[in-house]
């Protein structure tokens, strides 16, 4: 077991290498720090775990405590890649807090050995009752793992509407990586602390199993979000000019401001001609901000006309243009020596499941069956 947790260090502090050679985005600067902090976790548990628990409980309960920085950072992470704007701000360091106010509370307790003694993480010295501040930092360390998951699956719904209005494609920028790591990872950590919080209250279980448990379920965890972390880019792509922008907010600043009838139909006009025309549909990585650009209306004002005028979100907007590319090429002689596939990638779409997804979602039919009714017909 404890060479596991050596290859898991080594796997953290190496991916932290390989994405410090990256050209750096705040996500990245993040992961590096997650991943040394999670690389010398691992390795201090693979050389000292024998004895850390036992001889060294002040120590072992600030060991204990690190955990609580493992929310925080899959939270910062996920929002540095969730929001356009992300910065890390002095508020955002309140997340460090509880772990800054728990090795507070240990260091006030090395100085008073009447507190100090009954601090351990074992059942030893059972009789003597543990201070109930530290009992509290224990239920908050507890708890911290759930909670920050419970934050982090808010983020990726909030990604999911950043997503449709800013973006034709949601391939390789869902983060389903991470979404999946996030529900699996949250579904083992929040047992494992069931059986942690057991163990302490009720002398269930084993302390080793316990820790054991975690860290194995850590370096699993460390390996996935090392790999996949090197390979995640930049989502929201930031754009030189001040009017381009992406809409990120359900409600922007311009939410208030009256757009004239006359206006919005000339806006209405102007789209449906040039998509008609210029079809920058067909281009599989079309965004708001590069339709904007094309054109030239500020980014706010076609994302508003695109709702309000055409009842829709930019994603499915631009993807019913491509579906209709489909059904026409479809019905048509000329592209019969074309796979359903060929066509839609000449259509716009990137993936075959993309393709199916928003082929059936909007016609009720998958492409092969629409086919069949053609041929039928």
């Amino acid at each position: 077991m404890k060479y596991i947790f050596l290859i898991a260090a080594f796997n953290a502090l190496f991916f932290s290498i390989l994405i410090f050679q990256k050209k750096k985005a705040l996500h990245d600067k993040i992961l590096i720090c997650w991943l040394i902090y999670l690389g010398l976790y691992a390795g201090i548990y693979a050389f000292f775990s024998d004895s850390l628990f036992t001889d060294f409980h002040l120590l072992s309960a600030s060991f204990i405590s690190l955990l609580m920085l493992h929310g925080p950072f899959l939270y910062l992470y996920i929002y540095s890649l969730v929001d356009e704007k992300s910065q890390i701000y002095g508020k955002s360091l309140f997340h460090f807090a509880p772990f800054l106010l728990f090795n507070v509370f240990l260091l006030i307790s090395s100085l008073l050995p009447e507190i100090s003694e009954n601090i351990r993480l074992d059942h030893v010295e059972s009789e003597h009752g543990a201070p109930l501040l530290f009992v509290l930092f224990l239920i908050l360390t507890a708890l911290s793992g759930p909670i920050y998951f419970i934050l982090s699956i808010r983020l990726f719904k909030k990604l999911d509407i950043n997503i449709f209005n800013n973006f034709s494609t949601s391939e390789d920028i869902n983060l389903d990586w991470l979404r999946k790591l996030v529900y699996s990872f949250g579904a083992i950590w929040s047992v494992l602390m069931v059986f942690a919080a057991l163990h302490h209250v009720f002398y269930l279980f084993s302390w080793t199993f316990c820790t054991d448990g975690l860290f194995l379920s850590l370096s699993v965890f460390i390996i996935l979000i090392g790999y996949f972390g090197l390979k995640q880019k930049e989502i929201f792509i930031q754009y030189p000019v001040q009017s381009t922008e992406y809409i990120t907010e359900p409600k922007t600043k311009y939410f208030g401001v009256l757009l004239k009838a006359a206006d919005a139909e000339n806006y209405v006009s102007r789209i449906k001609d040039f998509m008609h025309k210029e079809k920058p549909y067909l281009d599989a990585n079309l965004t708001l901000p590069h339709l904007a650009t094309m054109l030239h209306i500020p980014t706010h004002i076609l994302s508003r006309v695109i709702n309000e005028k055409f009842g829709l979100n930019f994603f499915d907007f631009i993807n019913q243009y491509r579906v209709e590319e489909v059904k026409t090429k479809i019905s048509e002689p000329n592209f019969d020596n074309l796979s359903l596939l060929g066509i839609a990638f000449d259509c716009g779409f990137n993936t075959k499941s993309a393709f199916n997804r928003v082929f059936k979602k909007m016609t009720g039919l998958t492409p092969s069956e629409y086919k069949k009714t053609i041929i039928k017909s």
